[in-house]
């Protein structure tokens, strides 16, 4: 398997703005500042029309966990009816029991939707939130997913870097594993020459002032100094973490 540099945007801007970057996979969504999700219909339309490298979706109809309730989870399903109309390669998903457990039946049947419309299933960071990592891998392995979205259980993969190694040593074979959570062109060598993991995730975050966030009312979302600001995938950063990931040694 080659190396895969994934980026993860929250608009056309930033799509546009990680392939002029180098990047191998666009991982697109919305609301990145609450951990992405479900992206709008017409910003799918342009990215696809746009970009010319694999893209990947998330569903994911809500901030938080992932237990879903029953009109919850039918959202989900409609947004990948919906979602597989267009030209992309996959569908990030995940969801889990009140016990933080893989739930196999609400997974086996968005994985059984994905594949009948000819898409990669791929598991979010849901994964970080599961009781009993390796249990876990190996039901998603039976259900036929391809790719697996993780940090190694920690808030940033350097932090879950050993776990991250343990999957991919047992599971490697069987199912594709890729790192996220904090990673970027500084540490990517280091989680690569560890855990032998070669596909990377990362946001490649910079803020971008929009005056009229704080008026009459405040709309901010993020903390000082960024209270004005909005998140968007940064060239620089996006490239510099390409070129790190490329250039790393084994």
């Amino acid at each position: 398997m080659e190396r895969m540099a994934e980026i993860c945007c929250g608009s056309l801007e930033d799509a546009l703005t990680a392939q002029r970057a180098g990047a191998d996979r666009i991982e697109l969504n919305n609301a990145m500042f609450l951990y992405g999700l479900t992206p709008s219909i017409g910003t799918v339309k342009l990215v696809v029309e746009n970009c010319h490298i694999p893209i990947v979706a998330m569903v994911r109809p809500r901030p938080g966990g992932f237990f879903y309730n029953d009109d919850e989870f039918r959202t989900i399903l409609a947004d990948i009816e919906a979602l597989a109309d267009f030209d992309i390669e996959g569908i990030v998903f995940g969801c889990l029991d009140q016990d933080g457990n893989i739930d196999k039946d609400k997974n086996q049947a968005i994985v059984d939707m994905i594949h009948k419309y000819n898409k990669d299933a791929i598991f979010h960071r849901a994964f970080d939130c599961v009781k009993d990592p390796y249990q876990s891998m190996e039901e998603l392995i039976d259900m036929g997913v391809k790719r697996v979205l993780t940090s190694g259980l920690k808030s940033t993969a350097m932090e879950g870097i050993d776990l991250l190694a343990e999957l991919q040593h047992k599971y490697g074979e069987k199912i594709e594993i890729l790192a996220g959570g904090g990673v970027n062109a500084t540490n990517s060598s280091s989680l690569m020459n560890k855990t032998g993991i070669l596909q990377y995730h990362s946001s490649c975050k910079n803020w971008r002032r929009d005056p009229t966030t704080i008026g009459n009312v405040s709309f901010a979302f993020a903390e000082p100094p960024h209270q004005e600001d909005y998140n968007l995938v940064d060239y620089n950063a996006a490239v510099k973490f390409v070129k790190a990931l490329k250039e790393s040694m084994l």
